[in-house]
C-alpha cells in the first residue's frame, strides 16, 4: 500500500502559498539581522564609556559611526541593486557583515571600535534598503504595505535582541562576548535568507549604474518623496535620542540600573513588532495622513510620561514611543515603496540615507543636550522634532 504523502502531487495553489511563505520568512530574517547589529552597543553604552574613560557624547560616536556609514552608502546600495538585482546583494552583504561584527569584540580602543562600527554600517543598507525594494517589486501594492509591516516587526524584534542580549551577556561574558554572539546569529540569518529567498521575478534592471543614479536625482525632485524623507529623518533622530540617553538616565542615581536591566527594558520594542503587521489595515481604514497624525499625538504623550521619575512609568513611556516610532517608520517606508514609479531601490536608498543622517544627529546632538541640561531637555528636543514631523505630514502627505 502506498503512503498517502506519495499518492498525488501537491496542488499548484498550495505550492504557490508555500513559496510566498518562504519569501516572508526570508524578509523577516533579513530585517532582524540588520537591526540586530546596528543597535548592539545602545544598551551597554554607559559601560563601554566607563571602560574607555569617555564622556557620553564621545561614547555616542560608537552609535553615530554605524548610522553615518549607513547614511553615506544607502543611496548607492540602492543604485547598485537596481543594476545587479536583489537577492545576491542582500545575501552577500549579510555574509560580509559577520567579519566587522566579530572584530568589534577585539577592538583595543574606542577609536578601533568606532572604525569597525563604521564598517558594519557600510554593509547594512544592501540588506535592509534592498529588502524593502524587493518587497515593493515582488508584491502587489495592496499587499506591499502589510508585508513591509511584517518586515518592520521583524526589524523591531531584531532591534530588541540586539539590545537585550548584549545587556544580558555583559554581566556574564562582557560586552565583547556579546558581539561574538551577534556574529553567530548573523551567520544563521544569512543561511536562512540564502535558502528561502527566491530570485526576484518582477525586477526591472536599470541599464547602467549611471541610469540608476539619474533615477535617484529624479526622486530628489519629487515633492511627495521629499516629504516622506523628511519624516524619516525625524523618526530615527527621535528613536536614537530617547533610547540612547534613557540608558544614561537609568544608569545614574537614583536608579543605578545594571547592564542586564538596561538591556531588558528594550522588551518594549516587541510592542511595536506586534502592532506593525496590522498597519496596512489601519492605513486603509483611516487614511495614511490621519493615521500618522494620531500616532504622532500619542508619541508626545509618551514623552510626557517619561518625565516622571518612576521606572514603571519610564518603561510605559518607552513602550508608547516604541509603538509610535515603529508605526511611523513602517508607514513611511511603505509609502516610499509604493510611491516610486521607477528605481525603487534608489528611492528607498535615499530614504534610508536621510533616515540615518537623522539617526547620526539623534545619537550625538542630544548627548550635548544631556550633558548641558539632563533628561528633560533631551525629551524637549524630541518633542520639537515630533511637532515638525506633524507639520510636514499635515501639509504634504496625501490622505
Amino acid at each position: 500500500m502506498r503512503l498517502p504523502c506519495f499518492r498525488e502531487r501537491p496542488e499548484p495553489g498550495k505550492v504557490r502559498r508555500m513559496a510566498l511563505d518562504l519569501r516572508r520568512v526570508a524578509v523577516v530574517f533579513a530585517g532582524a539581522a540588520s537591526f540586530l547589529n546596528l543597535y548592539t552597543p545602545q544598551a551597554i553604552l554607559p559601560f563601554m564609556a566607563q571602560e574607555f574613560a569617555a564622556s557620553a557624547a564621545d561614547a555616542s560616536l560608537i552609535l553615530t559611526a554605524g548610522s553615518l556609514a549607513v547614511a553615506l552608502t544607502a543611496p548607492f546600495s540602492g543604485a547598485v541593486a537596481d543594476v545587479l538585482g536583489r537577492k545576491w546583494v542582500i545575501a552577500g552583504a549579510m555574509l560580509l557583515l559577520i567579519a566587522p561584527t566579530v572584530m568589534c569584540a577585539f577592538a583595543p580602543s574606542l577609536e578601533g571600535l568606532i572604525f569597525w562600527r563604521f564598517v558594519q554600517g557600510l554593509l547594512l543598507p544592501p540588506i535592509f534598503a534592498v529588502t524593502v525594494a524587493y518587497v515593493g517589486d515582488e508584491w502587489p501594492p495592496q499587499e506591499a504595505t502589510g508585508v513591509i509591516g511584517l518586515y518592520a516587526a521583524a526589524s523591531g524584534f531584531g532591534g530588541f535582541l540586539g539590545r537585550f542580549l548584549p545587556g544580558l551577556l555583559a554581566d556574564h561574558i562582557g560586552w565583547r562576548g556579546g558581539f561574538l554572539v551577534m556574529g553567530a546569529i548573523t551567520l544563521g540569518c544569512f543561511l536562512v535568507v540564502l535558502t528561502c529567498l527566491p530570485r526576484e521575478k518582477k525586477f526591472v534592471r536599470a541599464s547602467t549604474l549611471g541610469a540608476s543614479l539619474k533615477q535617484m536625482l529624479n526622486h530628489l525632485r519629487n515633492p511627495k518623496l521629499l516629504a516622506i524623507y523628511a519624516v524619516g529623518f525625524g523618526v530615527l533622530f527621535n528613536f536614537m535620542a530617547v533610547f540612547t540617553y534613557v540608558n544614561f538616565h537609568l544608569a545614574a542615581p537614583p536608579f543605578n540600573a545594571s547592564a542586564a536591566f538596561l538591556g531588558s527594558i528594550f522588551v518594549v520594542y516587541l510592542g511595536g513588532s506586534l502592532l506593525t503587521p496590522w498597519i496596512g489595515f489601519a492605513v486603509a481604514r483611516l487614511g495614511r495622513r490621519n493615521f500618522m497624525l494620531g500616532v504622532l499625538a500619542l508619541w508626545i504623550v509618551g514623552l510626557f510620561v517619561m518625565l516622571v521619575p518612576s521606572i514603571p512609568l519610564i518603561v510605559l513611556g518607552l513602550l508608547i514611543c516604541a509603538v509610535c516610532g515603529f508605526l511611523t517608520q513602517a508607514s513611511s517606508t511603505s509609502y516610499v515603496a509604493v510611491s516610486a514609479q521607477s528605481g525603487t531601490s534608489a528611492a528607498v536608498g535615499l530614504y534610508v540615507m536621510v533616515y540615518y543622517f537623522g539617526g547620526s544627529l539623534g545619537a550625538y546632538l542630544p548627548g550635548l543636550t544631556w550633558e548641558a541640561a539632563g533628561w528633560p531637555a533631551v525629551l524637549a528636543m524630541v518633542s520639537v522634532m515630533i511637532c515638525i514631523i506633524a507639520v510636514v505630514v499635515a501639509r504634504r502627505w496625501e490622505g
